[in-house]
């Protein structure tokens, strides 16, 4: 099963939302958080640090760890493939969110107060991460 993690950005009350490409693998066209692989040797933590690098350019010293929630399972079909994932949800907050640049794994991004997210076609159970961190 492979592990993933999804990061949340935080910034004066609003969160970030990116909108996939049609370039990556999975969920095209839906709304997601910065998201990635745990590689062999990684920790959940160094992925999501990682990523937040790769998807939206903020270095270690940008961001501040707010806090995580317990890793969701789940099986999920996308396009006629059955995929297993395990997922560990973090938040953080941002001082400067224009010194966001999206990379091309996503094509649009968003800041949306978190009960807005019920209006948006999102990868599986991010409104439940969104539902763990803000109630």
């Amino acid at each position: 099963m492979p592990k993933v993690v999804t990061c949340l950005l935080e910034n004066k009350g609003k969160i970030l939302i990116l909108k996939r490409s049609e370039k990556v693998g999975t969920y095209k066209g839906m709304w997601g958080g910065v998201a990635g692989y745990v590689e062999e040797g990684e920790t959940p933590v160094e992925t999501a640090q990682k990523e937040i690098k790769e998807e939206v350019g903020l270095e270690k010293t940008d961001i501040k760890y707010i806090k995580k929630s317990e890793p969701i399972k789940f099986s999920d079909t996308y396009k006629d493939r059955k995929y297993d994932w395990e997922v560990y949800p973090f938040l953080y907050s941002i001082i400067e969110k224009d010194k966001i640049k999206i990379d091309w794994e996503h094509s649009e991004l968003k800041w949306i107060s978190p009960k807005e997210i019920y209006n948006y076609n999102t990868v599986p159970h991010l409104k439940d991460i969104f539902k763990n961190f803000f109630g």
